[in-house]
């Protein structure tokens, strides 16, 4: 029995979870940084090392400068003193930030760049050794080549000076590049995962949204529509309840219409086989009546008479309930005047109270107020409240019908009865009441009801 019980509930899977997703995508996020790390690491160390780097750098290392000097003096070792000039005035367009002079074989200094480095015209041995040891400890980076790179060519040489501040603005620049790389690609695979992150919540919110719209989404029966469900992770098991919920509220209300039908056709068929030993039992009362009969029979034969008149009119609002219920109740209005309606159901109602001994009181203006309404219904509506004072509010020996003309015109009502919480022989069901709260609905008018020990007012007037 546990196992036939236990088969019908849906397993929780890790593969179709929410969460599971999520965790992937976290997963993927803190696999994929160690890469993106190593990455970003070879592709900074790629641009520092290649070609494009000499042209856009050119003071990035002291030994490349060196290099680069040497490879120069070397293409001119046969080269003339104009060819010479020439070429150190190309050097010194790529590498503006140097100062570069040449001496020839004999001594003798020759062209600088810029002019006035405070050189001597001719270089003695020890002036030579003097200037290179003064290099060696300066703040300017000197680097000497001889022409044809070959010491004792009698050539002479050429010296290439720049500022060491050059090479450390070059790298705290290339350091910089390298971070901003660095951080880039960091940024690049966070801004990554929360794009994925912000994508993954965002579907989730879409498919939620559009279940609370279908949860909330008007129709003609009242039940919602069902959702379409395209997974089985958490959200789609719930698109899955509330689509079964659905159709359980169609069944439901499928049954209730059901239900409601034979409700009514019961009720239509009882109130019409009622009427038939109603009427006979009255006709057989009657006849009674016009017998012999002591006064005990009489006033027997008088509470039958207004028992079968009471079940009768149950009869009727119990039909008319089911019909106003059903919306099949013959409905017609037109522009009428409450004033004369009030008047004509008053007098009908007079003689009723007079011999109840109530003291009726009447409020009745001259001139005309006109509702929108059925006549019928109205009608209806009052006697069945006047029927109710008549009833219960025997207590209090008054009634009253007034009709006013302010703020659209209204009815009301008035007794002193125990009110409708109190407690009255003939106290039934309140279909009646019923009656009268849906005609006057329909009718677009409303009742506003004040009970209370000391008597109930009922105010009638358009909604």
């Amino acid at each position: 029995m546990n196992a036939g019980r236990g088969s019908g509930k849906r397993r929780f899977s890790l593969r179709n979870s929410l969460m599971t997703k999520y965790l992937l995508i976290v997963l993927s996020a803190m696999v994929l940084l160690p890469f993106a790390l190593v990455l970003v690491s070879a592709a900074t160390v790629f641009q520092t090392w290649t070609g494009h780097r000499e042209t856009t750098e050119p003071y990035r290392s002291s030994s490349h400068l060196e290099e680069i000097w040497h490879r120069e003096a070397a293409k001119l070792a046969n080269a003339s003193p104009g060819q010479i000039d020439a070429e150190l005035r190309r050097l010194k367009d790529a590498y503006p930030k140097a100062s570069l002079f040449w001496v020839d074989g004999s001594g003798t200094t020759r062209l600088q760049l810029p002019e006035g480095q405070d050189l001597p015209a001719n270089w003695t041995a020890s002036y030579t050794v003097q200037f290179m040891k003064n290099s060696s400890y300066s703040r300017i980076y000197t680097v000497v080549a001889f022409l044809g790179d070959k010491p004792g060519n009698d050539r002479g040489f050429m010296v290439f000076k720049v500022p060491r501040e050059a090479f450390e603005s070059t790298a705290a620049a290339i350091d910089a590049r390298q971070g901003t790389i660095f951080v880039s690609g960091i940024l690049l695979v966070l801004g990554l995962f929360l794009f994925v992150s912000l994508l993954f919540f965002y579907r989730i919110r879409r498919r939620l949204v559009q279940l609370q719209n279908a949860m909330t989404a008007p129709s003609e029966t009242g039940i919602p529509a069902p959702v379409e469900t395209a997974r089985s992770d958490e959200i789609g098991r719930l698109e899955q309840s509330f689509n079964v919920m659905v159709r359980k509220l169609e069944r439901s209300r499928e049954r209730e219409a059901e239900e409601e039908a034979l409700r009514r056709d019961l009720i239509a068929r009882l109130s019409h086989d009622l009427r038939t030993p109603l009427t006979a039992i009255r006709g057989h009362a009657y006849g009674l009546g016009e017998e012999a009969i002591s006064d005990k029979g009489r006033e027997s034969l008088r509470l039958i008479d207004r028992k079968i008149e009471f079940l009768g009119t149950l009869i009727d609002n119990l039909l008319s309930f089911t019909l106003l219920s059903s919306g099949k109740y013959p409905y017609h209005p037109r522009r009428i005047d409450i004033v004369r309606m009030a008047r004509t159901q008053l007098a009908g109602w007079y003689p009723a109270f007079e011999q109840a001994g109530f003291e009726i009181d009447s409020d009745l203006p001259e001139e005309p107020v006109y509702w929108e309404a059925d006549p019928q219904w109205l009608e209806r509506v009052v006697d069945n409240y006047l029927q109710n004072v008549l009833r219960h509010a025997k207590a209090g020996r008054y009634v009253a019908l007034k009709v006013s003309a302010e703020n659209g015109g209204s009815i009301v009502i008035e007794d002193r009865g125990p009110g409708m919480t109190g407690e009255s022989e003939e106290k039934g069901a309140g279909i009646g009441l019923s009656i009268a709260s849906l005609m006057l609905k329909d009718m677009r008018l409303r009742s506003e009801v004040r009970t209370g020990p000391e008597g109930t007012t009922v105010v009638i007037r358009p909604a």
